[in-house]
């Protein structure tokens, strides 16, 4: 099927509208609002699951099966710049990941479903999910409230600036890592900056607890096993002179398994123990869980692989490399067969990468979202 240019239009508003008006993570109430105005339009059913995600219901001619669509609806505390043709208006947030157009993608679908009920055999639930940057994750809170009983297998997809526009890009297995936090806090006695060897300076003790928690990734991890830790920010003392008596480090840990996730808290913090303690100083450790990797199911992700090369012109599909990003999604895939994919976007127009204040969609790779999900629907048995 081809979508129409009417409908690649209908998109391209409805985009253009929520990227204006962007919301943060569990604040999408205006956009949830704008959501359900347009489902009801379309004759959808609303279903009763906590607000701000929004999730509707349209029923298939068979409807022995369900599946389950996603987009993510949030934005990011972000000041947006850039000369674009439409721009944040609101100070300090912004849609510069894709949600926006992900959101006007499902809206679109939704209303092609609508249009064309007689052509699907499978019952659709279309969820609109809030809160996939910053937790608490809409995801799991979608969970909790039952919506992976309704559903057989469930797909998302997001608009992907480092993939060329024109491809549609998918990954067996472990395809996006999981995302954890952590706060060490090293423990020293402080003094004066001119007196160091009366202290134990923890600024000092924190060089040393960096550089080694890095040879967990060089020296005690598979090298065909991917895997990340990053210190991203330290908090320490109060001005030149002064030994403090605490260095704070925040990062965050990545990885493609389950296992390595698992371990890879448990193995810093036994490595920065020993490394404090060689120093006479001691430390406190504390995780901040996210999100789990993003592992496709094999049988599913073979089914969507066929439907790009079946669908779309030649080398359109790309078996592409894992991405140490995090995506929510994959709370879903822990728990029901699924798939997430990339649909490339980069051009010219989009240039710059997500999460960049000056990162733009390029609104031409819309279309081809909104077709993939409806050839994915007429494909279902």
């Amino acid at each position: 099927m081809e979508v129409s240019s009417t409908l690649a239009e209908w998109a391209i508003a409805h985009r253009r509208h929520i990227h204006q008006f962007p919301e943060l993570s569990g604040q999408e109430w205006e956009t949830h609002q704008y959501i359900k105005k347009h489902i009801q339009d379309l004759g959808l059913e609303i279903l009763d699951y906590q607000a701000p995600s929004l999730v509707a219901f349209l029923p298939g001619t068979d409807g022995t099966k369900t599946i389950g669509l996603r987009s993510d609806i949030d934005a990011l505390p972000i000041q947006e710049e850039g000369e674009k043709t439409c721009i944040s208006q609101r100070s300090g947030v912004a849609h510069v990941c894709g949600h926006d157009g992900h959101t006007a993608i499902l809206l679109s679908v939704a209303k092609w479903a609508s249009e064309n009920r007689y052509r699907i055999k499978p019952n659709l639930v279309f969820v609109f999910q809030s809160a996939e940057e910053m937790g608490p994750s809409g995801a799991e809170a979608l969970i909790e409230q039952g919506l992976l009983e309704l559903l057989d297998e469930i797909y998302g997809l997001h608009l992907w600036q480092p993939l060329k526009k024109g491809k549609i890009g998918l990954l067996s297995g472990s395809m996006m890592a999981s995302s954890d936090e952590f706060e060490l806090v090293i423990h020293g006695s402080g003094g004066h900056g001119a007196l160091p060897h009366e202290t134990i300076d923890p600024i000092f003790v924190a060089s040393q607890v960096i550089s080694g928690i890095q040879s967990i990734i060089s020296r005690k991890i598979n090298p065909m096993e991917p895997a990340v830790i990053t210190v991203g920010k330290v908090v320490a003392g109060t001005t030149y002179n002064i030994i403090p008596h605490e260095a704070t480090l925040y990062g965050t840990l990545r990885a493609f398994t389950n296992e390595v996730r698992e371990w890879l808290p448990i193995e810093l913090e036994r490595v920065a123990k020993g490394i404090a303690e060689a120093y006479g100083a001691s430390i406190s450790f504390k995780l901040l869980r996210g999100t789990p990797p993003v592992i496709n199911d094999s049988n599913v992700s073979e089914f969507v692989k066929q439907v790009i090369v079946t669908s779309f012109p030649a080398k359109t599909y790309e078996t592409i490399e894992p991405s140490m990003a995090a995506e929510d999604f994959s709370f879903y895939l822990q728990k029901k067969p699924g798939a997430f994919l990339f649909v490339g976007m980069n051009s010219e127009k989009s240039s710059y990468p997500h999460h960049d204040p000056r990162f733009d969609i390029d609104e031409e790779s819309i279309s081809m979202a909104i077709r993939f999900f409806c050839e994915l629907i007429l494909h279902q048995e």
